[in-house]
């Protein structure tokens, strides 16, 4: 036979009905074993004699198409019947023919769905193989339209019955079309699948004041709706998927933007029928459903997880419950984000592979999952687009409407994200594999310095979303976009260096070092004195020079102080963006002001990182206001609420709240080193190491700290002894440990409240709180104090209470003296659950 080709119909509606293959073919009764190749330029769903093949959904996934095709390779000996067999296929149109970005730009690679597939029968003395071509035949079915934004419309009427079967009548149906494309792109590739996961049963069904049915799955996913349902032909039931709901308690479709986000089916009425879409994938909590014939039961509908099928390999707890529920959310975040690509959200007209989001956060997804076939498959379509376009795209797949350019935080994804795999699994072919994308973009930025040795010209993200920047110009943040530039290089031409050196490239370990010594030399000239102040006075410009090793350590403390009081300042609000939100909690802890970032952690005042903890959240947002305080949505146009990029604060629980960090690549040597702090009473997290499950658990009850330690076998391990009086330091081996010690006297307990205590430390505490809202409202009855606003949290009780009409204040100052002083500052939840 001839080498199977791309297949598809010659006569193709754009955003019309998905494409049905089929060919029948015969098999021996000698057949030994059985196996099926398949593709698509477009979303795949390949069946055999009825059945379907695997258990993949969105196949083959994204990848950049003109240069990487991913193939799926089943065993269907199974499946396979003596006589006649049918193979079968529909194809929608998904990322390869259907609308892309914000300008719904079709046809980004291909204009119609097409199939590739190759069977191979294996008989005791021959083998022989079926493949793509014109022998197949195409058709139309129940699959009506289909689109990643747009939603999936399904008509069981229109279904033919038999078409995945033998026997089938093709009499309507046309040969396929062979498809002019490059057999080279076709890759069977070890990245994991995206399969459906887990599926989440209804918290609520209501109705709105309009009248509309809403079910809440209590979980902001990425994934769709299966249902059960009974009913007469032709009963049409419309999904429409969203985010959040307006206070009013009606569906809001704002953070959409243009995505219907909406799926129809309509029933064929031959009794009970299941369906769920096949050809695209919703961001969603909520779902309003219309046209259900009937009472609409809890037992009928599923919301289905879908991402790509990784393992789990972090773990993390503590004794705050809204700092566990802030990692919770982060962990969904990604899990909606990393869907076939690792995009910046789920939900909108976008669903990117944006290179900043993924850089802000790898370190945080390393640990939570095991991310090497993902990243590595996506690592080299980057490379790729950067050797065909000249740059490092700012999305990839590059899908943009306009062309990229060198940026920092973007395009060094090139270097820091194998760099940070390289770290986490010692993985020397990833570097490898990576080096000469790594080297050519270095170079390139290179080439663009001046004289001084500045990144100087050309666009810049900058602190992409510092919540102190313009709406309409999300880049226009506090902190200098050139300073945000160079830091990055100085830790870029870092890493080149020591990817250079592992890799045995001497001559280009050595050109690296000197240009990594220009560029952190002109760093300290132009923005650095020489006691450590740096010139733009912002949190992310202290962290980026602390965190980034750009500083003497002389200087380092200096910057430290300077950002403690920078943070300070600010109330302990969050006042960075993607390029130093992963940084300022590091670079406070780590130059000895870990009480102010425990205080930046626990702060809930907008904007913060448990500001849409308390909003309740489920994921993280792209915004820290996405939501406002009032439950409408920020009206930036730029406001998902599905965004892992400012969960990479997660990392730094990992590290220093539950202490467990990597002191060498692949975790051959770790640091246990717990910094407690925030009034938490017991934190606990776990990896699993390339070498095995490490685990940290320390918890301070009656007076003691009972540290729990395991280290996996191959490893060694530096234990510095939490709230150890002499900052104890000990050396294990494999195994488990365990020690005890006296508590530091006082820890756990906070300082007493009084009249000059801020209003948000007092409501902090539930219990205190209760008695001083009920203090004022006997004094000031239909007053609100318990939805006071910002511009009351940071003030004393006594200068709130100066607010508040009346002369004699004595009576109520008494009163919220007892109110507040009776309680002693004890703290529960001292015990690990179990």
């Amino acid at each position: 036979m001839t080498t199977p080709a791309f297949i598809s119909t010659a006569d193709y509606t754009p955003a019309g009905p998905a494409v049905y293959f089929r060919r029948d073919f015969p098999v021996a009764a000698d057949l030994v074993r059985a196996t099926v190749k398949v593709t698509a330029l477009g979303i795949v769903v390949p069946r055999l004699n009825g059945s379907r093949i695997g258990d993949e959904v969105l196949a083959p996934g994204w990848t950049s198409y003109t240069h990487r095709v991913h193939v799926s390779e089943y065993d269907i000996t199974d499946l396979i019947e003596q006589g006649a067999n049918t193979f079968a296929a529909i194809v929608g149109e998904g990322w390869a023919v259907g609308p892309l970005t914000w300008e719904l730009n079709r046809e980004n690679y291909i204009d119609r769905p097409a199939l590739w597939t190759e069977i191979t029968l294996h008989y005791p003395d021959r083998v022989e193989v079926i493949g793509s071509d014109d022998s197949f035949h195409v058709g139309q079915g129940a699959v009506r339209e289909n689109g990643i934004y747009a939603g999936e419309t399904f008509d069981a009427r229109l279904e033919p019955a038999g078409w995945d079967r033998p026997g089938f009548t093709v009499d309507n149906w046309s040969p396929a079309v062979l498809v002019p494309w490059d057999l080279d792109t076709l890759q069977v590739t070890s990245a994991p699948p995206v399969r459906r996961i887990e599926e989440l049963a209804p918290v609520t069904i209501s109705t709105t004041p309009s009248g509309a049915s809403i079910i809440d799955f209590g979980q902001l996913l990425s994934g769709w709706v299966r249902l059960t349902v009974d009913g007469p032909a032709g009963t049409t039931i419309t999904l429409r998927h969203a985010e959040l709901l307006t206070p009013a308690g009606e569906l809001e479709a704002e953070t959409l933007r243009q995505a219907a986000a909406t799926d129809t089916f309509i029933l064929a009425g031959t009794g009970q029928e299941a369906w769920e879409p096949q050809f695209t994938f919703h961001g969603f909590r909520y779902v309003q459903i219309g046209g259900w014939p009937g009472d609409l039961q809890p037992d009928a509908i599923r919301a289905v997880v879908v991402h790509t099928d990784m393992t789990r390999t972090g773990w993390f707890d503590t004794s705050d419950p809204l700092v566990s529920k802030l990692h919770e959310n982060t962990v969904w975040a990604m899990r909606g984000n990393f869907v076939s690509v690792p995009t910046d959200c789920p939900q909108r007209d976008e669903r990117l592979g944006w290179t900043g989001d993924l850089n802000a956060f790898a370190p945080t997804a390393n640990y939570l999952y095991d991310t090497r076939g993902i990243l590595t498959s996506w690592l080299q379509d980057l490379a790729a687009e950067q050797f065909a376009s000249g740059d490092v795209p700012w999305v990839v797949p590059d899908v943009l409407p306009t062309s990229s350019s060198p940026t920092s935080v973007w395009s060094d994804v090139a270097v820091s994200l194998p760099w940070e795999l390289y770290q986490e699994y010692a993985d020397l072919d990833i570097l490898r594999a990576s080096y000469e994308s790594m080297a050519t973009f270095i170079r390139q930025v290179e080439g663009l310095l001046d004289d001084s040795g500045l990144w100087s010209d050309g666009f810049q993200f900058g602190d992409w979303l510092d919540p102190d920047a313009p709406a309409n110009n999300p880049a226009g943040g506090k902190t200098d976009r050139y300073l945000v530039a160079n830091a990055y290089l100085c830790k870029t031409t870092r890493e080149m260096t020591q990817t250079a050196r592992l890799l045995g490239h001497t001559e280009d370990a050595e050109h690296f070092a000197a240009l990594h010594d220009r560029v952190l030399t002109a760093f300290h000239r132009e923005y650095v004195t020489a006691s450590g102040r740096v010139v733009n006075e912002s949190a992310t410009a202290y962290a980026l020079a602390i965190v980034f090793d750009i500083l003497t350590d002389t200087q380092k403390q200096k910057a430290g102080e300077r950002l403690a009081e920078i943070v300070e300042a600010t109330g302990y609000t969050i006042s960075t963006g993607f390029a130093g939100t992963p940084l300022v909690s590091d670079a406070l802890s780590s130059t000895g002001h870990l009480d102010a970032a425990y205080k930046l952690l626990l702060e809930q005042q907008c904007p913060s990182f448990l500001y849409p903890v308390i909003m309740g959240a489920t994921t993280i947002w792209e915004r820290w206001d996405s939501v406002l305080p009032d439950g409408t949505v920020n009206a930036t146009g730029m406001t998902s609420l599905n965004h892992y990029a400012l969960g990479a604060v997660a990392s730094w629980l990992h590290r220093v709240v539950g202490g467990l960090s990597k002191l060498e690549p692949g975790w051959k040597r770790i640091l246990i080193a717990p910094q407690p702090g925030g009034a938490l009473m017991w934190a606990r997290t776990s990896h699993i190491t390339p070498l095995g499950r490490a685990e940290v658990s320390w918890q301070v009850k009656d007076g003691e700290v009972v540290l729990d330690v395991t280290i996996p076998e191959g490893a060694a391990a530096t234990v510095v002894l939490p709230l150890h009086p002499d900052g104890a330091t000990e050396e294990v081996t494999a195994g488990t440990h365990a020690w005890r010690y006296p508590a530091p006297v006082g820890y756990g307990q906070r300082a007493p409240f009084t009249m000059d205590t801020p209003l948000k430390e007092i409501a902090a505490d539930p219990d205190v709180w209760a008695q001083v809202v009920e203090v004022f409202k006997i004094y000031f009855p239909g007053v609100p104090i318990d939805a006071a606003g910002s511009h009351l949290a940071a003030m004393p009780l006594s200068a709130v209470l100066e607010r508040f009409p009346g002369g004699d204040t004595s009576e109520i100052s008494r009163d919220l003296h007892a109110a507040i002083a009776p309680h002693e500052a004890t703290l529960d939840r001292t015990e690990i659950p179990v």
